[in-house]
């Protein structure tokens, strides 16, 4: 009798390639299985928050082919074939400094309990890849999209006023 073949995907996550078994079992990926449950449950990359699990919050914010995607409503298996960056994959991986946007983050303080910090900083770096000097009002609409419970978002626009080399 021939040996079942078990079907795997390819998961490109911060320019990696992770081989994941698709199935029902223990170490596999389910086809109900999202994103941020693969990130955090396989891969160990747990930057990536889950607080609404609708996909309405921006907390779980990845980039899937440099958009904004919501990690807690996007089936894993959907992703094979997309490139996909996490808070975790800014970082320089020779060097393991942070990225200047996530430097500027810290120097402007544009951050308060820091849980949907991750989210918002992808957010904006899909935005500033797009446009490298997007004004007041295009960085609120890209920002509408991610729930913050502290407030602030005011410190966000100021510090990427700042890092855009434009006036606060």
């Amino acid at each position: 009798m021939q040996q079942e073949q078990r079907k795997f995907m390819l998961l490109t996550v911060n320019g990696k390639d992770h081989k994941l078994y698709v199935g029902d079992g223990p170490e596999e990926v389910s086809y109900a299985e999202t994103l941020v449950q693969t990130l955090h449950d396989k891969l160990d990359l747990v930057g990536t928050r889950v607080c609404c699990d609708k996909g309405a919050c921006g907390a779980c914010t990845v980039l899937m082919d440099g958009v904004p995607t919501a990690s807690c409503s996007t089936l894993t298996v959907e992703c094979e074939g997309r490139d996909i960056l996490t808070i975790e994959g800014l970082e320089n991986p020779e060097t393991g400094e942070l990225d200047p946007l996530q430097q500027a983050f810290l120097d402007g303080a544009a951050y308060q309990c820091g849980f949907c910090t991750p989210g918002v900083i992808l957010t904006c770096k899909a935005l500033l890849d797009q446009n490298p000097k997007p004004s007041r009002e295009e960085m609120e609409e890209a920002l509408s999209g991610n729930y913050c419970r502290c407030g602030s978002h005011h410190q966000v626009i100021e510090t990427l006023l700042k890092f855009t080399g434009q006036e606060v």
